[in-house]
């Protein structure tokens, strides 16, 4: 089996967006995917959408969407996955193995969320049920609150670290600065960020409002096609590795601050390709909360267990630092539209990788890695691409 490779892609502006659907926001980036790659319509073989839905829309059925909002998708096989907020890159990976088969040359992705018309208490419910229900369905805060008992763990560990996931959302946020996609388009130093205020006060145990990512609308787009059709094509990006990891939903079943689950994919995938983490020149992670990107380091190999908080302090994962983390932005700043977002995460790794991605290029990026994860730690998702052509 050969893997695709990226030929194309779009992206919506994340944030608070005008569309009154996700039928709406995937005909945003549909054919204007179609367009950036090349391909017309009637060559696309598979449809591959992630929508994590769960409630925020009374209409389901997701994948039969995107033709209604572009007919001239009408007739092409279409397929819907969920996998919590790793859904996204469940639709890619679904689309890679679609193409790595043999079944079709060219699939068509599109990872979208409508959140912002759903109440903020209804919102709570809705993603906390991407935990383990039954032993965490009540904890207060929503999905917040079972970060907030992650970050109290390690916190009861390895000693206070508010003053570094701080330092994390500052990154954050002064990345997002350079991103047009970005929800949030606004700087918060670490002095704002780790100070708990009328502006920025507690919502979960130590977690302050900055630690926690955005309720956001929007849509990503990716084309994949086979190398040989890859090869009459303006780029090329190519998978030199992808591996998926999962783990137990409840955190009652394994150590919460491990996240053995995201270093297991991590593993596989350098492994695969044949790569120290240090290789790379970017990483697109999964900060849902500032205390994730601080674990991932660990997973990632930055950091041995519990001194992720080093890699922050020390720099490396700045902007101009040796290994740029989350150049876009990341969740934090650029917004988490549940199904959309490990498409982004893959979008903004491609813009890097063929020099596209305006004031948040990576000078020299030859190789990112994409990480994206459903629920705590649960189903892990490593990419890990290089531009071909």
């Amino acid at each position: 089996m050969t893997d695709p490779l990226i030929v194309g892609w779009a992206h919506t502006k994340f944030g608070k967006s005008e569309a009154p659907d996700t039928m709406a926001l995937m005909a945003e980036v549909a054919r204007p995917a179609l367009d950036h790659a090349g391909i017309a319509p009637e060559a696309v073989d598979g449809i591959f959408t992630g929508v994590f839905n769960n409630g925020f829309s009374h209409q389901d059925f997701q994948g039969a969407l995107v033709a209604m909002g572009t007919p001239e998708l009408a007739g092409v096989p279409f397929l819907r996955t969920e996998n919590a907020c790793a859904t996204g890159s469940a639709a890619i990976y679904a689309a890679a193995d679609f193409i790595a088969s043999g079944r079709g040359k060219v699939a068509l992705v599109i990872g979208a969320e409508k959140m912002t018309a759903t109440p903020n208490d209804r919102i709570g419910d809705i993603l906390l049920s991407a935990s383990f229900v039954p032993e965490e369905g009540e904890i207060p805060g929503g999905f917040a609150g079972v970060f907030g008992r992650i970050t109290e763990h390690y916190f009861q560990r390895h000693g206070d670290r508010s003053e570094e996931l701080a330092m994390i959302a500052a990154k954050n946020h002064e990345n997002g600065m350079r991103n047009p996609y970005a929800h949030m388009q606004k700087a918060f130093d670490a002095g704002f960020c780790n100070t708990p205020s009328e502006k920025n006060p507690l919502v979960a145990g130590p977690l302050r409002r900055t630690d926690c990512s955005l309720v956001s609308d929007g849509a990503a787009a990716l084309v994949l096609a086979a190398p040989e059709v890859a090869e009459g094509l303006a780029r090329g990006i190519r998978f030199r590795a992808r591996a998926q990891a999962g783990d137990y939903l409840a955190l009652s079943r394994r150590d919460p601050i491990a996240f053995d689950g995201p270093r297991r994919a991590w593993r596989a995938a350098l492994d695969q390709a044949g790569l120290a983490v240090t290789d790379l020149s970017l990483v697109e992670t999964h900060d849902c909360f500032t205390t994730a990107e601080m674990i991932e380091y660990e997973a990632m190999g930055l950091a041995e267990p519990g001194q992720g908080w080093r890699v922050i302090r020390e720099g490396t994962t700045r902007f101009d630092g040796a290994l740029p983390v989350n150049p876009s932005g990341g969740l934090k700043s650029r917004g988490h539209p549940i199904g959309a977002t490990g498409v982004s995460q893959h979008v903004m790794a491609a813009m890097q990788l063929t020099g596209d991605a305006g004031a948040m290029q990576v000078a020299d990026a030859r190789l990112a890695g994409v990480f994206n994860m459903g629920g705590a730690a649960v189903a892990s998702y490593c990419s890990i691409l290089e531009r071909q052509k």
